[in-house]
This record gives C-alpha cells, sequence and structure tokens, in this order.
C-alpha cells in the first residue's frame, strides 16, 4: 500500500475498524503517552469485550489461529494508541512489539504468531510500521489468553 495513504485509510482498505479501546481488567490504563512515545498495556485478543479463545499454542490453539489473534491484539493496541493521540497520522514510528504467547511444552512458533501483530501494524502504518521486537513463550496469560502484545510508537504532535 502506498505511504501517502493514512493509517485510517488503510484500515478502512483492508476492511478493518478500530474497536472500542478494550476496558482493564485490572488497575492500569489501556495507553499512556509520555513526551513523543506512547506505550500501550498488553492487548489481548478481545472482540467487544469478549476473549476470542483461550488457550495455549502448540495445544489446544494452532499456529494459524494465534496468527490471527495476535492481529486482533495488534488490532486492539492501535485502538489505544489513537486514544492517546487522537489520530494515528501522529505515529510516526513503531518501535517495538513485545508479544507473549502462552505455549504448550515444546511449542518453539512464537516468531510465526507474532508475524500476525507484526504484519498488521506493517499494512496500517507503511514503512513506519517496521519495529524490533520480542517473541516470549510463557506458561500462562491472564484470563486464559493465548496471546498478549503490547506496543511502543513513537507520535508527533503536528
Amino acid at each position: 500500500m502506498s505511504d501517502a495513504l493514512t493509517p485510517e485509510q488503510r484500515l478502512a482498505n483492508l476492511g478493518l475498524r478500530l474497536p472500542e479501546v478494550p476496558t482493564p481488567v485490572a488497575a492500569y490504563l489501556p495507553a499512556v503517552r509520555s513526551g513523543p512515545w506512547v506505550y500501550t498495556s498488553g492487548q489481548l485478543p478481545s472482540v467487544g469485550g469478549t476473549l476470542q479463545a483461550t488457550g495455549r499454542l502448540g495445544a489446544e490453539i494452532s499456529p494459524e489461529q494465534g496468527y490471527e489473534l495476535a492481529r486482533t491484539c495488534a488490532l486492539n493496541a492501535i485502538a489505544a494508541i489513537r486514544s492517546v493521540t487522537g489520530e494515528l497520522s501522529r505515529v510516526t514510528r513503531v518501535v517495538k512489539v513485545v508479544g507473549f504467547v502462552a505455549s504448550a511444552p515444546g511449542f518453539t512458533g512464537q516468531p510465526g504468531v507474532l508475524n500476525g501483530a507484526s504484519e498488521l501494524l506493517g499494512e496500517v502504518f507503511g514503512a513506519a510500521g517496521r519495529h524490533a521486537r520480542s517473541a516470549v513463550g510463557v506458561a500462562e496469560l491472564p484470563l486464559g489468553a493465548p496471546v498478549e502484545v503490547e506496543v511502543i510508537v513513537e507520535v508527533s504532535d503536528g
């Protein structure tokens, strides 16, 4: 997609709409801006307040399902970013993505699962969506979620 398009236009071209920012499940904010940085809290694969799946990759959840769930996490993170920036065109760079994958023993496909989030960020933000990333396998995630994604972006005021 052309970098001349806004992130909102890219979302529309993908047939996606930003959801309402998910309500935190504990004592934290979905996103915080500090100077030119926006940090999202870990976003789960929730749609309309409902977790889309529970379980671990390599057991109850397939890598393909995990990939799609990671995209949902990234879409929720984008909504959280917009909630503190007002518009996505203020994002000048996606700096870092950290993804956690609830993994059954022996599952080592965390990078492929997190590609769901990374590729969506690239589709939405173009060249500015290329980022550093960590993909971490864990035993359990909040509420039994299979995937959790947090994002750090740089933003401008103009």
